[in-house]
């Protein structure tokens, strides 16, 4: 427990993270895990109270569902690890192969996502792969369903799709469930292959590389691997040792499989892609890519139905962040659920109590401070800590989203990021407007990620305010039936700047 890591990495139990307020630690809970369960409301007041007495009392579940607990000290992380250890937690280690939270338990699933991801996890193990590969690549295992992973940023995408031979898998790498890129859709065998087979080549090129830095000739080569069955070894495609062209084995062997293939008046199969095309095959099975499910926009917060009686009710924390006080309050008003699941999205997922009791624990919930409404402008929020809590932060975050929630709830239509500095850890990707923090105080980017030029400033305290500047812009210029998206589209970056920096 000395060693803590370094920014930017995975703050494991083993490894706290130093942030503005101390040392942060994250935990991914199993759910359904064989030796706990996943979380009984027991476990998450025990956990409450653990972060109570060796942290600041601060409890966040981000965007990807995991839970962090803040405010740590040199002296104290080691006595939660112990703590956390003796509650017999079943905690995921090694290369994230993340599953949704309602997977092998929806009836609205494709396909159940556990045994894949279990078969990956074990692949990669075998590989030996874990220590080589940065602390942020993943994998995502998406079932589809209710609760889809559509918003779950990862290195390789697994997701059921229909097809006329079945439940198959589309695999796309670098991406979102919107952005990412298809490379095939195959079974189960050759998806585990070729997830590994990318894993690999992002080992090849250092702990700090991720799918994105994949070449197209190996992107390519992936994409023509559901041509021929799946090898028993898997050949080591990378730039130092070889990538697939037309010359290489894999190649051949399906040259020849095309030339037997016209022998007996079948298709031919296709040969790897060239680099040089552009294009990427994407093609199921048995259809074309309307087979694909459109990304999902459900939140986590609400009901959800499973095998009749059961629901699962979820229930959100206000940008990701509640006082452990609050979240042990919330637990004992859920002692008839038989286990809380993280979402992600930020919210906690309440399974196998009674649907009467559903309400009840709403009602507790709001009172609380929880998002209890997926309609909630809070939810339209996206907002890291921020200062105090995190050392890179230059504005108050949080307390600007509440502010901002409050006053202009009627024109979130859109996402507003909120940014202590121009990492952007809440929101990576692009929003419609997002303020963040940096040495001439708050600046106004529009339609780009934190990294983006700001179009404007004004100081940070003043924010919120500027914000509001905005928001009367949209108002007064806003047609009938026009969505503040789209006003904002037509005020233009000089427009929306304009109004932010009105005195």
């Amino acid at each position: 427990m000395n060693a803590f890591s370094r920014r930017g990495a995975c703050p494991a139990l083993e490894a706290p993270m130093r942030t503005g307020d101390g040392l942060l630690v994250r935990l991914n809970p199993v759910a359904g895990g064989p030796s706990s369960g996943g979380l009984s409301p027991k476990l998450l007041i025990a956990l409450a109270e653990s972060a109570l007495r060796h942290g600041n009392g601060i409890m966040e579940v981000t965007a990807r569902g995991s839970l962090q607990i803040r405010g740590l000290t040199p002296e104290s992380a080691p006595l939660l690890a112990t703590e956390v250890d003796a509650l017999d937690i079943a905690v995921r280690t090694g290369v994230p192969v993340e599953t949704g939270p309602l997977a092998g338990i929806d009836p609205q699933e494709i396909g159940d996502p556990r045994p894949l991801a279990e078969r990956i996890r074990a692949a990669v193990d075998e590989a030996g792969l874990t220590q080589r590969l940065g602390p942020k690549v993943s994998v995502v295992v998406d079932g589809g369903g209710q609760l889809r992973l559509d918003s779950v940023t990862a290195d390789v995408r697994l997701a059921a799709t229909r097809t006329d031979a079945g439940v198959r898998w589309l695999v796309s790498v670098a991406g979102d469930g919107r952005n990412a890129r298809p490379l095939a859709t195959v079974e189960d065998d050759a998806a585990r292959e070729i997830a590994v087979a990318v894993l690999r080549m992002i080992a090849e090129k250092g702990r700090e590389a991720h799918a994105r830095d994949l070449t197209e000739r190996q992107l390519a080569s992936l994409s023509s691997w559901h041509s021929v069955p799946p090898p028993s070894v898997l050949p080591d495609i990378s730039p130092a040792r070889g990538e697939i062209a037309l010359s290489s084995p894999l190649s051949l062997i399906v040259g020849v499989a095309a030339i037997t293939q016209r022998a007996k008046g079948e298709p031919a199969a296709e040969l790897p892609i060239s680099p040089f095309a552009g294009e990427m095959s994407g093609r199921t099975e048995g259809g074309g890519q309307d087979r694909y499910p459109a990304p999902s926009t459900r939140s986590p917060i609400g009901t959800f139905n499973l095998a009749a009686p059961n629901t699962a009710l979820g229930i959100g924390l206000p940008h990701g962040s509640m006082p452990a006080d609050k979240i042990i309050g919330l637990a004992q008003s859920a002692l008839g659920t038989s286990e809380i699941r993280l979402a992600p999205g930020r919210a906690l997922l309440f399974l196998g109590q009674p649907a009467a009791a559903n309400q009840l624990l709403q009602d507790t919930a709001a009172t609380l401070g929880f998002v209890t409404d997926a309609a909630d402008p809070r939810t339209r929020i996206a907002a890291c800590p921020g200062t105090p809590a995190c050392a890179s932060g230059r504005i108050a975050t949080r307390d600007i989203a509440e502010t901002i929630a409050a006053e202009n709830a009627d024109i979130l239509d859109f996402t507003l990021h909120i940014s202590g500095c121009a990492k952007g850890c809440a929101h990576p990707g692009k929003a419609a407007l997002t303020l963040v923090g940096g040495e001439n105080g708050a600046g106004l980017v529009v339609n780009a990620t934190a990294k983006g030029l700001p179009a404007g400033y004004r100081p940070g305290y003043d924010a919120a305010r500027g914000i509001g500047r905005v928001a009367a812009a949209i108002r007064s210029a806003r047609f009938p039936g026009e969505t503040a998206a789209a006003c904002l589209t037509r005020l233009g970056a000089a427009g929306i700047a304009e109004a932010y920096q009105q005195e």
